[in-house]
């Protein structure tokens, strides 16, 4: 290596790191993070692809903004719950709840007593007080893992009473049979794909039943020729009701009304709910238990509860979510079509397209029938790929040869964001 190769002018280790941006970026991001950028750079740099001087700069470019590979983004689709974005949006008072239990806190421990006191409690009882009807309630970490405990605990080496017509698949091809199969409880079918009467259940139910559980089939309908059973119906039989009601609607709510909640259900005559905390309730993922103490409590001294049990962030954010104000999924639910226009006019005056009638829906398998009237900027469906891959990635929806971008689901405080997003892939 001659006095004159630029490979002498690389900058040393210890000297890059320095750099106030990088010591900075070691505090936020890691110290293997930093030097493993540094080191990127100093070897672009010794094969000449980068001047030695910028090594420091190429560093901090290489690195992330945040600790963590997962990407913000704006859903501009126009699905209010959608399963690949993450589902429900939390809340200012779910996010700064996560920030306050991110620390130590009093989880299961009594700070008067200085004793171990019921984990979650402070959840617990918002969620009692958010649904009278509920004696006793339960949180595990998703709906399936609900179904699972209550199926476990009621039923391992005996019967679940199910309608054909219930017998779901409810994402990524978890089907509901393999999931009770995997309880060690066997399936009790009954009735037929489109009609089931009490009578089907009365049939089935024997010495050997664990429970009776009824599924709201939440992502799709059947229609014509049909009859079920209501839950109602379904008291008297001698055995646990179970409703699996799916999406986390806690109290009814007009713009659904073929979405069964937990209030109503207990009330008709459930022994228990199960459902989720990440979809229509608006908080973080979480599964629900709800309904008869006695049985709660058996579901929580079960072995399986504590394999399934939330941590301390899920508590404080789905405490907030039920104590605290209006979700961000209850907004974009019930967002004015007339302001979705105005802002998506706007828009259009500032980046071109054109509004467009755009109806949004509630996904994550909720309300399939259930259409949100709203409006959207088209734009050429060519530009939706570099609006994924710009920053902010903005996630929109191809229909018919159109980028349509639906601002029901983006915070009217983003608009500036979205429209510089455009502006760049305009250029």
């Amino acid at each position: 290596m001659t006095s004159t190769d630029p490979r002498r002018r690389v900058p040393r280790t210890d000297v890059v790191l320095a750099d106030p941006r990088l010591e900075a970026a070691r505090a936020a991001l890691g110290e293997a993070a930093v030097r493993e950028a540094v080191r990127t750079a100093q070897d672009r740099a010794r094969t000449g692809e980068l001047d030695p001087e910028a090594v420091a700069d190429a560093a901090v470019a290489a690195l992330p903004a945040r600790a963590t590979s997962l990407r913000q983004v704006l859903n501009a689709t126009g699905v209010v719950l959608h399963t690949n974005l993450g589902r429900a949006p939390l809340s200012d008072a779910a996010r700064e709840a996560i920030g306050a239990a991110a620390g130590y806190v009093d989880v299961e421990y009594d700070v008067v007593t200085g004793q171990r006191a019921r984990r979650g409690r402070g959840t617990l009882a918002a969620l009692r007080a958010a649904v009278p009807a509920a004696e006793d309630v339960l949180v595990v970490n998703n709906g399936a893992a609900a179904l699972v405990l209550v199926t476990t605990a009621l039923a391992a080496g005996r019967e679940v009473v199910v309608s054909r017509g219930e017998m779901v698949e409810i994402g990524d091809g978890f089907r509901l049979p393999d999931l009770i199969a995997s309880t060690g409880a066997r399936l009790r079918e009954v009735g037929t794909t489109n009609r089931t009467s009490r009578r089907d259940y009365a049939t089935a139910v024997g010495p050997d039943t664990g429970c009776i559980l009824k599924v709201h089939p939440s992502n799709f309908r059947v229609e014509g020729f049909t009859a079920a059973v209501d839950v109602s119906e379904l008291r008297g039989l001698g055995v646990p009701v179970v409703a699996d009601i799916g999406s986390g609607l806690l109290a009814r709510d007009p713009l659904l009304p073929d979405e069964p909640d937990a209030a109503s259900t207990l009330a008709a005559g459930a022994d228990l709910v199960t459902c989720s905390g990440d979809k229509l309730l608006g908080g973080p993922q979480a599964g629900l238990v709800l309904g008869r103490g006695d049985l709660v409590e058996r579901l929580r001294r079960h072995p399986l509860a504590r394999a399934l049990r939330v941590d301390k962030l899920t508590l404080a954010a789905l405490e907030a979510t039920v104590r605290g104000p209006l979700t961000p999924t209850a907004r974009y639910l019930h967002a004015d079509p007339a302001a979705l226009r105005r802002r998506a006019e706007t828009l259009a005056a500032e980046v071109g397209g054109q509004v467009v009638p755009s109806d949004g829906a509630v996904g994550g398998g909720g309300a399939p029938g259930v259409a949100l009237p709203g409006w959207a900027l088209a734009l050429p469906a060519t530009l939706a790929e570099p609006l994924r891959a710009g920053d902010p990635a903005v996630v929109c929806r191809v229909e018919r040869d159109r980028c349509l971008v639906d601002l029901r689901c983006v915070p009217e405080s983003a608009d500036p964001l979205l429209r510089k997003a455009i502006e760049a892939v305009l250029l």
